[in-house]
């Protein structure tokens, strides 16, 4: 399968209900199809230092901030293809770089002291990753499993401009595999979802319009932010994270 490797974008993040979803649904009509994804269950494995500092700078809301994680579309195999994904915030910019590869291959080339495989079109991104590696050093390891239900559209008139739609959001710290079966405890309530808009530019006229009929209103959103807070605000960090 032929995926993009290299997104350039702002990434608008919206708290929705349940009405509210469907009544987006009814307004994209003529304007967005399901994607190429369609409906699937995101499962993404976040890596951190022993002492969190990336989701801890993160929370701090700096100009730039970065993270690494591991992410699939469906339950994974061995051999099903993952994505590797280095994501940067740069004054409300992401720039996301990823590299495709085999769940076993993904995992393995993770660890400390050593190198994932990268097609000679993918070098760059490879080189990127392995310093991100280097530079938070060898307590950089699986610090959450996160997981969600995710509808994505894409524009039927060719429009780069695409909306995601994820419920369910549950997390956990234990069973960091994504040939696990997905599940946790929620990040928000169950009738609660997260409304993305990811574009180069300008948002449509007609979602601009429905936004504003709806009274819905941007907010600052991290999955991975929010369930950290939820772990903390439960005392389970003092001392940060232990390895063998």
């Amino acid at each position: 399968m032929d995926y993009e490797m290299t997104f350039k974008r702002y990434e608008l993040k919206y708290l929705i209900n349940r009405f509210q979803r469907d009544a987006l649904l009814r307004a994209m009509e003529g304007h967005l199809t399901l994607d190429m994804f369609g409906h699937s269950t995101i499962r993404n494995i976040y890596y951190d230092t022993d002492t969190y500092r990336l989701i801890r700078r993160s929370l701090e809301k700096p100009w730039y901030k970065e993270k690494l994680r591991v992410r699939s579309y469906q339950l994974a195999s061995n051999e099903s293809p993952v994505f590797v994904e280095l994501k940067k915030k740069y004054e409300k910019v992401v720039y996301k770089r990823r590299l495709a590869l085999p769940c076993q291959v993904a995992m393995e080339g993770l660890k400390p002291g050593r190198v994932l495989p990268a097609a000679p079109t993918d070098r760059q991104i490879g080189q990127e990753i392995e310093a991100f590696k280097d530079f938070y050093g060898p307590t950089l390891s699986p610090a959450m499993f996160l997981s969600y239900e995710r509808e994505a559209f894409c524009p039927v008139d060719g429009v780069d401009f695409r909306l995601t739609v994820d419920e369910n959001l549950l997390w956990r710290m234990e069973d960091m595999d994504l040939r696990a079966p997905a599940g946790g405890r929620f990040i928000i309530p169950p009738d609660q979802m997260i409304l993305e808009l990811k574009t180069p530019g300008g948002i449509p006229m007609w979602m601009t319009r429905f936004l504003s009929e709806h009274k819905i209103y941007q907010t600052s959103f991290s999955k991975y932010g929010v369930a950290y807070q939820q772990w903390v605000a439960e005392g389970q960090n003092e001392g940060g994270r232990m390895y063998a």
